[in-house]
């Protein structure tokens, strides 16, 4: 009687070991995940001249002294900081959004450099008519991430529902600044569209409006894909040079705070919660600001099972991150608590960027 009850029992835990180990069950079962993010590089340019860019504070006579060394410290200290990124989460980014870039022999320096060489990091850059001579472009992992068309989206004052009746058409026409950077591949498969903004700068008066101009482009332009190839998942990050609560985000881009009740005209805006809740990626005038957001479409949210979807990732609650750590803040001194950056009152300091960068994880 008891070598059947102890035959009986021994059948149950193997029963039961054997349900903890299916992995359909197990709670840590392996996922497939990916992270796709933003980092404002805060003025990466090389030492030589381009023609047609207002590039002569950073040339060796120019107003920064902007001198080879300068340059190698600002290459290894973003290289370090997108190093820290994978140390933390295991893992490259897949995907990286970039700003601020001179041109593309600095995106090449970047990538090569020794502590994030390993990365295999290929580039999607456009030249821009930006008058201060900065791009966006894309960092990606070609083993991740098959890239299909790549596009750079120009800035126009038409068609639009906002009124330009205080703007001269010589005004319009002078008026220059970054375009929109979209790239379509896919991931495992299945299609996604990335969009890296740089949106205008906050100049004030007439500038109230170029933000949401440029988020209305970006919209626009992701509405025809989704019409194009439906399914389609899409990203859509950048800086902003406005927070996630303003028109340009809210109205023009319809970011949306919560992932409940997306229509497919909308976008989950993980930061909207996360700067209500005190969050900062910059400081601007001495307020906590999230420029850097990264939001993504109802087909990224509501994502059919087996199939990528946006993951909570801090405090199980936000959806997106703003990498911190120490070697990126400043320490000490009146700005105590913000990010460390490359120049500070018009000299070089040697840090990072004015800006933390921002990423969300995707798993399926």
């Amino acid at each position: 009687m008891k070598r059947f009850i102890s035959t009986v029992l021994a059948c149950l835990l193997l029963a039961v070991f054997c349900a903890s180990a299916n992995p359909k069950d197990a709670p840590g079962k392996a996922r497939t995940s990916h992270i796709i993010g933003f980092y404002n590089l805060e003025n990466l340019f090389d030492t030589y001249h381009d023609d047609g860019k207002n590039d002569y504070e950073y040339l060796p006579d120019g107003g920064n002294n902007w001198t080879e060394e300068k340059y190698a410290k600002k290459l290894y200290n973003m290289a370090h900081v997108i190093a820290a990124m994978k140390k933390d989460n295991g893992v490259w980014h897949a995907v990286l959004g970039v700003s601020e870039v001179e041109n593309r022999h600095v995106l090449e320096d970047l990538v090569a450099e020794p502590e994030i060489a390993a990365a295999n990091y290929q580039i999607v850059h456009y030249d821009s008519p930006d008058r201060r001579g900065v791009d966006c472009a894309l960092l990606y992992r070609p083993e991740v991430f098959k890239v299909i068309a790549t596009e750079a989206v120009p800035f126009t004052f038409y068609p639009s529902r906002i009124d330009w009746s205080q703007w001269t058409q010589e005004e319009m026409d002078n008026f220059k600044t970054r375009d929109v950077l979209m790239v379509r591949g896919t991931i495992d498969g299945e299609m996604f569209a990335i969009f890296v903004c740089h949106l205008p700068s906050r100049l004030g008066g007439k500038g109230a409006d170029l933000r949401p101009r440029g988020a209305e482009i970006a919209y626009m332009r992701a509405m025809e894909l989704q019409k194009e190839f439906p399914g389609i998942k899409i990203v859509v990050m950048g800086d902003m040079n406005d927070n996630p609560q303003d028109i340009s985000m809210t109205e023009f881009l319809r970011g949306k705070e919560f992932p409940e009740g997306l229509t497919d005209e909308d976008f989950f805006d993980p930061f909207l919660s996360m700067i209500k809740a005190g969050y900062a990626s910059l400081y601007y005038r001495g307020g906590n600001n999230i420029f850097d957001i990264v939001m993504c479409n109802k087909a990224l949210v509501d994502a059919a099972p087996g199939t990528f979807s946006i993951q909570p990732i801090v405090k199980k609650k936000y959806y997106g991150r703003i990498f911190v750590k120490p070697f990126m803040t400043n320490q000490s001194g009146q700005y105590k608590g913000t990010p460390f950056r490359t120049f500070s009152g018009g000299s070089f300091i040697g840090g990072y960027s004015d800006h933390y960068p921002t990423y969300i994880v995707i798993a399926k």
